[in-house]
């Protein structure tokens, strides 16, 4: 499962003219789901979301996490992370999960969050979504669990 998170100072997802999801100051995260993830990538991909030091500390340095920050979450399912970008001029979504498995764990990655975290925003799988978002920094990092790992 595939991560890439933005620090934010806001951030909104929109399908089709209605805001779906929207936070304030915190982590925008798209989020991809590959062949042979689990709960387990997404148990794990969501403690290291939360617990991600990337919020400056009153020295200025990044030493809190979202959590520590009393920041919003905002997920975003983004199928194209998982593409295969090696060769040729075309992209390859074969390491991408299938639709209904992708559905399936990003859904229970949401709900998990919504346990740990009391602000927690998404978007809609399967939809055309215009995202919004002011990047704060920036503030970019890629975070992967691998299938099986």
């Amino acid at each position: 499962m595939i991560g890439l998170l933005q620090r934010v100072s806001m951030a909104r997802v929109e399908v089709g003219g209605d805001t779906v999801g929207e936070i304030g100051p915190g982590l925008l995260v798209l989020v991809g789901v590959e062949r042979g993830d689990a709960e387990a990538q997404a148990d794990r991909l969501l403690e290291r979301l939360l617990g991600y030091r990337v919020f400056a500390d009153a020295e200025g340095k990044m030493n809190l996490s979202v959590r520590d920050s009393d920041g919003g979450l905002l997920l975003v399912p983004q199928f194209t992370l998982a593409a295969d970008t090696r060769k040729g001029m075309r992209p390859s979504f074969t390491p991408a999960a299938p639709p209904a498995a992708g559905e399936r764990f990003f859904d229970y990655l949401a709900a998990r969050a919504r346990q740990q975290h009391p602000r927690v925003a998404t978007g809609r799988f399967g939809a055309h979504m215009r995202v919004e978002l002011i990047n704060d920094g920036p503030v970019t990092f890629w975070l992967q669990v691998p299938p099986g790992g």
